[in-house]
């Protein structure tokens, strides 16, 4: 498998549940070291950079985050410098993930303590706080793990105009099931049991009438079905 993401463009990985999706995040991450090739950031083998540092600077949405028995708003600002972490930033950061739709909700709104792993949030919640977390910290690359599986799709498309702003000029990837998700991706590839099938825009690999267009022809259909 080979594929580059150029600084600043957007990536966008698809294919069935155990194709090497989140194999090849856990490898940029270095979650685990390549066995065989390389992984490069910026031209540099991700081994010869310093875990710190190459975690600093990527941001990972899983999708099934921890969360911590503390504010929404600490949550939030978990792992930023306390004398970087201001309130206009924090605010910024929850709309952009529109966890602030639900911030009536709670009875202190941001300020709300959440059980231990989130237990006192929904899916969709938690997966917006950890988004909310991630553009906090700024990151040069921005990854999301098909972090917004428990997202409906309205919310879900707020949520991606939001992120326009945010990814402008970052490298970001985004791993999905959804087509709807991933769709303005710069580039899209179709992994299956590890290969690369498919690649490339939106309309070219629906032009192509491959695995990927039969996927967004069932997404269509279930949507006009009224299928989550």
């Amino acid at each position: 498998m080979s594929f580059h993401a150029p600084a600043g463009s957007s990536l966008a990985i698809v294919g069935a549940t155990g194709a090497g999706k989140t194999s090849i995040i856990n490898l940029i991450t270095r979650v685990y070291e390549a066995q065989k090739g390389r992984v490069l950031v910026d031209g540099v083998d991700v081994r010869r950079i310093p875990l710190e540092v190459l975690r600093r600077n990527i941001g990972v949405v899983p999708q099934d985050t921890f969360l911590f028995s503390s504010s929404l708003d600490e949550n939030v600002a978990f792992g930023v410098d306390e004398d970087e972490i201001e309130p206009v930033l924090v605010g910024r950061a929850v709309e952009t993930a529109r966890l602030s739709n639900d911030l009536d909700q709670f009875p202190e709104g941001i300020q709300t303590v959440i059980g231990e792993r989130g237990v006192t949030l929904s899916g969709g919640q938690k997966q917006r706080t950890a988004l909310a977390r991630a553009i906090m910290r700024d990151p040069t690359i921005l990854i999301l793990d098909d972090s917004l599986s428990s997202i409906d799709t309205q919310t879900q498309a707020q949520i991606l105009a939001g992120l326009k702003r945010v990814l402008e000029g970052r490298t970001s990837i985004i791993i999905s099931q959804r087509i709807s998700t991933v769709k303005d991706a710069d580039q899209i590839i179709v992994l299956d049991d590890g290969k690369i099938i498919e690649r490339g825009s939106h309309s070219e690999l629906v032009a192509l009438r491959g695995h990927y267009a039969s996927m967004y022809r069932r997404e269509l259909l279930s949507t006009e079905l009224g299928i989550e």
